[in-house]
């Protein structure tokens, strides 16, 4: 959750005096000067690429780090469109996603508003005994479950009977008619001012939802404290955040003793890292239960922060997000992790994983959002994840997750440019055929290598952004023998066109002789991609139910071309792939019998 520029590092300046103990950092990233990659018309293109896979060559189980998901708006987890959006993933996804939705714990009506929600839960009597309402706590937890999901439980933020006398004497706020309260603009962000209360609400919400769920579907869920407390989100001391999430970790372990309990969940500048290094500290010497370590990492902050232009005006300067930002500052923070052995072989959860910020914006605040609305983003996202899978094989800490701040945003114009994977009238955005991809890859990674791939070994010599390039990631599946292949071609520069695609050589070894199927998914402009389709009845933002229908009916993952059968002479597949920029191509590989 972010909504100001402090989760971005510029020039480190508002970063603080620097931590003697980052002298220990292993990790040779630092602070990207450029919090965004600006737009190059004159950098090379990839012509032509080679690529090679081995489907002999097993690498071990694939991880899947993208099976995860989260949103700032909690109260529209149970919405028509919510439960739909829910639905949808889980109807395709290969395994249950996480799911993290701020603000169960703020008090208010239940009105979902862009970056803002509440859970309601936690009351208290006249004569200050607290009591609990769970009714939006069921709405969301048996729609995320119901949709084949699990929670990630992000405890957090402080309710209003709980707000600290301090917070009412030093929060400045000046009453408007387009602003709530005091509490909205910011008291929730104060430590509780009885943590005896605090604890008693987690067991409370614990108990409510073993009783529910029951300790089977509960195994699979996660618990946080709060979120980026090394931001404006904790108006409080490191030191008190100890506290607090000691107490939270053991009031849940009083309920489960076998819930799994993580955070600091901080943001990637130098600030988290710092922050980081102390949570896990204070993790050690209060041997206080840690399951998982959480950061977050967001890949561009545009400039202006919002443009207040015409409607429909272009951005002052072309910039897009800087996929080289979001590595680094993923490698700073396993690089912390490694400090502890202890904390090691914990999973990382990067439970904010995103190209930019803030969500809830779109292209009417900075033209630069452009790229959530087209083909940009989803192979933005296959690129990503696969140099995420890169940056685990150098590290002995490993991301388990690396989870997409996107959802909805009701009632929003058509394709807004918020980061979602719907728009209006629940339209699917090319954004969710990545996750649709993701989904065919099968269970065991195989080598595959690319020589136009982008290297992430040494990410100080690879600049604000990573350069055009094509690579590569592929899988197997034991049960029935298929092979996958996804492939594309990318640069972090929205604007970069190129009218010739790149060739690519792509051989699969390892086959066995015989008859295979060769079927071909693709995502660019032309295929698997509504935005394109709406433009292309008008870009209408009041379309007939005809216009939705042409929408609609072009918006998931779609085939480049028909299945074919291919023969397979001693082990090996040739193929030529065409690969316009930016773009994705999924083969997949299926066995006849016999072969």
């Amino acid at each position: 959750m972010t909504s100001d520029l402090q989760q971005i590092d510029t020039d480190g300046s508002d970063n603080g005096a620097a931590d003697p103990a980052a002298e220990k950092n292993s990790s040779g990233s630092g602070v990207q000067a450029v919090p965004y990659t600006p737009s190059d018309p004159d950098a090379p293109h990839v012509r032509t690429a080679r690529v090679t896979v081995d489907a002999g060559d097993d690498r071990g189980v694939l991880d899947r780090p993208w099976a995860s998901l989260g949103y700032d708006e909690i109260n529209w987890t149970y919405t028509p469109q919510g439960r739909r959006t829910l639905g949808t993933i889980g109807g395709f996804a290969e395994k249950p996603y996480h799911v993290r939705p701020h603000y169960i714990f703020n008090s208010g009506t239940g009105l979902g508003l862009p970056h803002w929600g509440s859970g309601n839960v936690y009351h208290e009597d006249a004569d200050g005994n607290p009591f609990y309402d769970f009714t939006i706590a069921d709405l969301t937890y048996d729609t995320i479950v119901g949709a084949g999901h699990h929670p990630l439980v992000e405890l957090a933020f402080t309710p209003r009977a709980l707000v600290p006398d301090r917070a009412k004497e030093e929060f400045a706020f000046e009453s408007s008619p387009t602003l709530y309260s005091e509490y909205e603009a910011g008291w929730w962000s104060y430590p509780p001012k009885d943590y005896a209360k605090w604890g008693g609400l987690v067991a409370a919400l614990a108990q409510h939802c073993l009783d529910r769920y029951g300790e089977e579907e509960m195994s699979h869920w996660l618990w946080e404290l709060w979120n980026e407390p090394d931001i404006s989100y904790w108006r409080g001391t490191p030191e008190e955040f100890h506290d607090l999430y000691e107490v939270a970790a053991k009031a849940i372990r009083s309920v489960l003793p076998t819930a799994r309990v993580g955070g600091p969940t901080v943001t990637g500048g130098d600030k988290g890292v710092t922050f980081l290094r102390g949570f896990l500290t204070a993790c050690s010497e209060r041997d206080l239960p840690l399951d998982f370590v959480s950061f977050h990492t967001k890949g561009a902050a545009f400039s202006p922060w919002r443009t207040y232009a015409p409607i429909g005006a272009p951005a002052p300067t072309k910039q897009s997000p800087s996929m080289a930002k979001m590595l680094r500052e993923i490698d700073r923070m396993l690089a912390v992790m490694e400090e502890f052995p202890a904390y090691t072989g914990l999973p990382a959860i990067v439970d904010e994983c995103d190209a930019s910020v803030p969500a809830h914006w779109g292209i009417y605040d900075n033209a630069n959002f452009a790229y959530r609305n087209n083909e940009y983003y989803p192979v933005f996202q296959a690129k990503l994840m696969k140099k995420v899978l890169d940056l685990n094989a150098r590290h002995d800490a490993q991301v388990a997750e690396a989870t997409t701040w996107s959802f909805f945003m009701e009632g929003e114009r058509y394709f807004e440019g918020t980061r979602s994977f719907v728009t209006a009238s629940g339209i699917e955005k090319p954004l969710m055929n990545a996750y649709r991809v993701f989904a065919q890859l099968g269970d065991r990674r195989i080598g595959a290598t690319s020589d136009a791939a982008v290297v992430v070994d040494d990410l100080t010599v690879v600049g604000a952004g990573l350069a055009e390039e094509v690579d590569v990631l592929a899988s197997r599946s034991p049960a029935d023998g298929r092979v996958a292949v996804l492939v594309w071609r990318h640069a972090d520069d929205q604007y970069a066109e190129d009218d010739a695609p790149t060739v690519v050589d792509l051989q699969v070894d390892g086959l066995t002789p015989g008859a295979w199927t060769l079927q071909h998914w693709r995502i660019d402009r032309d295929h698997s991609n509504s935005h394109t389709v709406w433009q292309g009845v008008g870009a209408p933002q009041d379309p007939t139910a005809e216009q939705l229908a042409t929408i609609t009916h072009r918006q998931g993952l779609e085939r480049f071309a028909d299945d074919a059968r291919v023969t397979v002479d001693g082990g090996t597949l040739t193929l030529e792939v065409q690969l316009p920029l930016p773009s994705l191509s999924l083969l997949v590989l299926i066995p006849e019998e016999g072969a």
